[in-house]
């Protein structure tokens, strides 16, 4: 995107790793250079595991300040931009550089004022959000139910306090780049340009470039059979259904959505990844996946793949009708530039605040309601799929999702906002 609009640039990527690290064999522009920074001894994990990744990201700082230092010997340093992960220790190399720091924040703009704003509500409340079942109140977005926010701040323990220092950090920044446009979030984006997320200190300038999806038709030769599939449904017939690369459930989640699609009667099409194993090295098939005879019993009408799906190109093609999605940022963006109407069943992140964004502010997304222990009965699957095929209630959230295809389009473009 840089080079698009800046094609003189020099752009280095410095790329953090934790074991010896063979560099892609594809080709990239001249202009563009990997840096691998050598691998980093880890500590003992710590008490959260997500932890490690921080610790990977703290380890790493000595050969990020060496290789900037490197770098600027044959080049001038514009500016460093990082993800918001790295933020806290980036930015004590990168500020002590006297190098102008962004964040790339590939987050909903929504969830992004919720970050902003975390050291705000870490003021007001003292206990865990999840233990306070209250809607709060983040300016630019609906309530959010408290149990909703984020997961890494949901209790008060190490990763939360990691996400406090990178929030608190963000407001020292030269800017803050996120992945959206302005139709699709436009209280959102005010509330922070207007410095409602920040009340007490100036806001960082926000950089709105989206959507910015990697969509391709190429497939390596052979088109995927689930497309030759879609290619004999009738248009805007069939319900797809992908929770992205870590999304997983457990054996009973995975028969229960299985009978509420065999009940609903609708066309499918269905990405199912193992569940949680305590062997990794085990791989069932799907016969022993989902229940007896299901395969047999849908063959006409749905199609079961195992583990991966080429989704972009899933959500293009015009038999999809309706995308059930994890809600993670990059499958929502996905789904709209597609024009796809989607039912959010989140799973983990931010996602459950995504799912309170897409149905209530966005309007693009029908909700999947979860039990109180977070189970999803078949009854819901059957009621929530025919709802989102059938339904006159779908029919507004897909002409709301067909019109920010358009306002995506527009945005994209020359002259527009992104």
């Amino acid at each position: 995107l840089l080079l698009t609009h800046h094609p003189s640039l020099s752009i280095h990527i410095l790329i953090a790793t934790t074991l010896p690290f063979q560099p892609p064999s594809s080709a990239v522009p001249p202009n563009i250079t990997c840096h691998y920074l050598p691998a980093v001894d880890l500590p003992p994990p710590s008490t959260h595991p997500a932890s490690l990744l921080f610790d990977v990201i703290r380890l790493n700082n000595p050969d990020f300040r060496r290789a900037l230092l490197t770098i600027s010997n044959n080049y001038t340093l514009n500016a460093v931009i990082f993800d918001f992960f790295c933020t806290r220790y980036a930015f004590e190399v990168v500020s002590d550089l006297n190098i102008p720091a962004y964040c790339f924040c590939t987050v909903a703009a929504g969830s992004l004022a919720s970050l902003l704003y975390l050291p705000t509500l870490h003021n007001k409340f003292t206990q865990n959000f999840q233990d306070l079942n209250v809607l709060v109140d983040i300016p630019g977005i609906p309530p959010i139910p408290s149990s909703d926010m984020p997961s890494p701040v949901l209790k008060r323990n190490e990763l939360y306090e990691i996400f406090l220092n990178n929030s608190t950090c963000l407001l020292h920044l030269a800017g803050i780049i996120v992945n959206t446009f302005e139709c699709l979030e436009s209280k959102a984006i005010k509330a922070i340009r207007d410095g409602f997320c920040v009340p007490e200190y100036p806001t960082p300038p926000l950089y709105c470039i989206g959507p910015s999806i990697a969509y391709s038709t190429e497939h390596g030769g052979d088109v995927p059979h689930c497309l030759k599939w879609l290619d004999s449904q009738p248009s805007k017939s069939v319900v797809f259904l992908c929770f992205g690369s870590s999304g997983s459930f457990s054996m009973q989640q995975i028969k229960e959505i299985a009978v509420g699609l065999e009940s609903s009667e609708e066309r499918f099409l269905w990405v199912v990844k193992n569940p949680p194993l305590e062997d990794q090295s085990l791989d069932p098939d799907l016969n022993s996946l989902l229940p007896q005879g299901f395969l047999e019993r849908t063959k006409e009408r749905g199609l079961v793949v195992k583990s991966w799906a080429p989704q972009a190109a899933v959500l293009n093609h015009d038999s999809v009708g309706g995308f059930i999605t994890h809600c993670g940022w990059n499958s929502v963006l996905e789904s709209v530039c597609a024009g796809v109407p989607m039912l959010a069943w989140p799973l983990y992140a931010e996602q459950r605040l995504n799912r309170v964004l897409m149905v209530e502010e966005m309007k693009i997304a029908l909700p999947m309601v979860e039990s109180e222990t977070g189970f999803v009965y078949s009854s819901e699957v059957e009621k929530r799929v025919k709802e989102l095929i059938e339904s006159k209630e779908s029919d507004s959230v897909r002409q709301r999702t067909l019109d920010m295809k358009r306002a995506a389009e527009v945005a994209t473009s020359e002259g527009g906002s992104s």
